[in-house]
C-alpha cells in the first residue's frame, strides 16, 4: 500500500479515535472529576489530554512507513 493512501486511512483512523474519546474523556471529566481538589484535576486533565496519543501510535507509525 502506498504512503499516500496509508495517510488518508489513518488520518480518518484517528479522527474517528478522537470523535469517541473526546465525550468519553469529557465524560468522566464531568462526573467524577469535577468534584475532586484543583491539584487532582489538574494531574489527571493532564493525564486525559495525553492519553490518546497512545493507542494511536501504531497507527502513526504505520502511516509513516516508506513505500515498500
Amino acid at each position: 500500500m502506498r504512503r499516500r493512501t496509508r495517510t488518508l486511512l489513518g488520518t480518518f483512523g484517528i479522527l474517528a479515535f478522537v470523535i469517541v474519546y473526546a465525550p468519553l474523556a469529557m465524560a468522566l471529566a464531568d462526573s467524577r472529576i469535577s468534584e475532586t481538589h484543583p491539584a487532582v484535576q489538574t494531574v489527571i486533565y493532564s493525564i486525559l489530554g495525553i492519553a490518546w496519543i497512545f493507542p494511536l501510535m501504531p497507527l502513526i507509525r504505520w502511516m509513516d512507513r516508506p513505500d515498500e
